[in-house]
């Protein structure tokens, strides 16, 4: 199936939809399969494949049952509320939103199986199915999914979608950046995760070095970034954030009546977040970069609320926790400058380093670890609900940090506080 909807024709199905509310809360287990692939031509259409999981899975390849609790998301009073809320996005000032609670089944993340089942969903999103895949984790009974945008030819945003089975809810999983040197193996997505990379979360177009091809010419010298230069870059429709809405949109299209949710891991699992956001949908993302900076360089009006959006992460991955910066460091050297600190929403860590020992490396931040050594029935690193921190409010970081603390970044406070500066 086939979906190309123009822009003008998608922004009003979303401000018809806006305001249909989903079924009635419930707080049962939902049951998902994997029912579609979704993804994005090279001139940015998106692009739906029905998928029939008895042809490609087996039973428990292709289905989840997922914990849920009723929660109170906020959702802007109208989609044009909250793109009026944008365009006039003031520094400094809150834009003008009303928002409204809705009640609606959101996943549980209280509950360790809950985060398996959203973590496996993740990793498989890194494959169009168990045939391409060297690995791929079973899910349990009740979830369709479609993958989409896996053209041999196709290089944009891609991922599966689950369905319900009484399609009373949806999931959109999001795959990540999909570097030789952290998952195996590249792919033709390998160009424009970077660039995705670089643009959302690097302090200022990703210039690490003097040495380095800048992604947008918005620096300045020294410690100056023209920001407004560097939110003019994020308008581009050829991004993942904007093509995510147009996904959102017609998932929307094709089930109405639907909860929509969203996961995915590090390029992904941000991504997820900025649409919930967008959207006012509950997201887990799993060891995702730092999603703050991006949404204030987005305009995106922040609710009274972000607990909807939960982060889960292990403190010995360097991305999500803001230390995979500078020269020298294993992002730098693989051509990504990931240098966000803030997280929306709730945090779920995992604290790897003091209660288990793990060492801060790269290797850490790989789907595959969150599934098999922190969540998984017989997982080496398994914590109860008492041994992993959650935080919601009262967290304290710097949005950006352009060093790692060397001799060549000593000054790299200062460079956090004037690198965010406007220069017109």
């Amino acid at each position: 199936m086939l979906f190309g909807l123009p822009a003008t024709l998608q922004g009003l199905i979303s401000t018809l939809l806006w305001a249909t509310a989903p079924n009635e809360p419930s707080a049962s287990p939902i049951t998902f399969q994997l029912r579609h692939r979704h993804g994005v031509t090279n001139d940015s259409r998106i692009i739906f494949s029905n998928l029939d999981p008895a042809t490609s899975f087996s039973g428990e390849e292709s289905q989840f049952t997922i914990q849920v609790q009723n929660d109170k998301v906020p959702r802007p009073e109208s989609h044009a509320a909250f793109m009026a809320g944008r365009s006039n996005y003031q520094p400094g000032m809150t834009p003008a939103v009303d928002w409204r609670d809705w009640e609606v089944p959101t996943p549980d993340v209280s509950k360790r199986s809950t985060l398996l089942q959203l973590s496996q969903m993740a990793f498989n999103a890194y494959a169009p199915d168990n045939s391409s895949a060297s690995d791929w984790y079973d899910l349990s009974d009740g979830w369709r999914s479609d993958p989409h945008g896996w053209g041999p030819e196709d290089d944009g945003m891609r991922g599966h979608i689950f369905v319900s089975s009484d399609n009373s809810t949806v999931i959109i999983s999001i795959k990540g950046t999909s570097p030789g040197w952290l998952v195996g193996g590249g792919g033709p997505t390998v160009g424009k995760d970077k660039k995705n990379d670089n643009l959302l979360f690097s302090c200022c177009c990703a210039r690490v070095g003097p040495t380095w091809s800048t992604v947008c010419g918005c620096y300045d010298g020294g410690y100056r970034c023209d920001t407004d230069c560097v939110e003019e870059a994020l308008k581009d429709e050829g991004l993942f954030y904007p093509i995510g809405l147009n996904l959102y949109n017609n998932v929307t299209y094709l089930y109405p009546n639907a909860n929509i949710w969203l996961t995915g891991h590090s390029l992904g699992g941000s991504l997820a977040a900025l649409m919930g956001a967008t959207f006012g949908a509950p997201v887990v993302a799993f060891e995702a970069p730092a999603d703050k900076m991006a949404s204030q360089r987005l305009h995106l009006p922040p609710p009274p609320s972000s607990r909807h959006i939960t982060h889960v992460y292990n403190t010995a991955d360097p991305i999500p926790m803001g230390a995979c910066t500078g020269v020298t460091s294993s992002c730098a050297i693989g051509g990504f400058a990931l240098e966000s600190r803030c997280h929306n929403g709730q945090v779920i860590q995992y604290d790897t380093v003091s209660k288990l020992g793990w060492s801060v490396n790269i290797a850490n931040h790989g789907i595959k670890v969150v599934v098999e050594k922190l969540l998984g029935d017989n997982a080496t690193g398994r914590m109860n609900s008492t041994e992993r921190m959650t935080a919601t409010k009262g967290r304290v970081c710097f949005l950006c940090s352009a060093g790692d603390g060397d001799a060549s970044n000593r000054n790299s406070l200062r460079a956090m506080m004037t690198v965010m500066r406007r220069t017109r």
